[in-house]
């Protein structure tokens, strides 16, 4: 049996849970910024605790990954899969091992990039995903709204009282002098004029 119109359905706790959880609404910039020093940090903690375990560093990508897609407003979504790589590059940055100087360090950064393109490649499918979802859902929401709006907008046209064929096709002023000159004739009223006795 189905359950009843005005009661409203259970929702699950999963979404109850994602519910509580802050949601905020990052500029493209203020996006890039978070995921890469969230990366940075989440690097260093991987660098102290983990020994620079790029298992470690790659599992953490992937959910700030989808953080950050979720997290970046609507008018920013495209900055989401570009931001993403960029923080990865950053958080790499403590657990490539490089020695030396500049150059050393620089090599080391471009072989851990090569070395876990995975890693990479697989937050920014991602962000990716997540963005391209929530783009379709605003674009259907915007639609629905358009539709809504020219349906009220019909039923307002048509809920409208109809004009008259006299006032429809001449100025109100000249309209109600014709009503009144076809008032006070005799022929309107259904009197005939009577003759004059001599």
């Amino acid at each position: 049996m189905s359950a009843p119109a005005g009661r409203a359905r259970p929702v699950p706790p999963a979404v109850l849970a994602l519910r509580r959880l802050p949601n905020p609404r990052l500029t493209g910039i203020g996006a890039g910024l978070f995921a890469a020093a969230t990366m940075f940090v989440l690097a260093c903690a991987d660098w102290l605790l983990f020994d620079s375990s790029a298992v470690v560093f790659g599992v953490l990508f992937l959910p700030v990954s989808a953080l950050t897609a979720f997290w970046v407003r609507p008018a920013d979504l495209v900055t989401a899969p570009i931001s993403v790589p960029i923080a990865f590059a950053v958080g790499i940055i403590p657990i490539s091992g490089g020695t030396g100087g500049f150059g050393g360090q620089m090599m080391a950064i471009v072989t851990a990039l090569a070395v876990h393109a995975g890693w990479l490649y697989g937050g920014t499918l991602v962000a990716g995903l997540i963005a391209t979802v929530r783009k379709v859902r605003l674009m259907r929401a915007r639609q629905r709204r358009l539709l809504l709006a020219a349906q009220t907008a019909r039923a307002g046209a048509q809920q409208q009282p109809p004009q008259s064929p006299g006032a429809a096709g001449q100025p109100p002023r000249a309209a109600a002098g014709q009503a009144r000159a076809a008032a006070q004739s005799p022929r309107a009223a259904g009197q005939a004029p009577r003759r004059r006795q001599r």
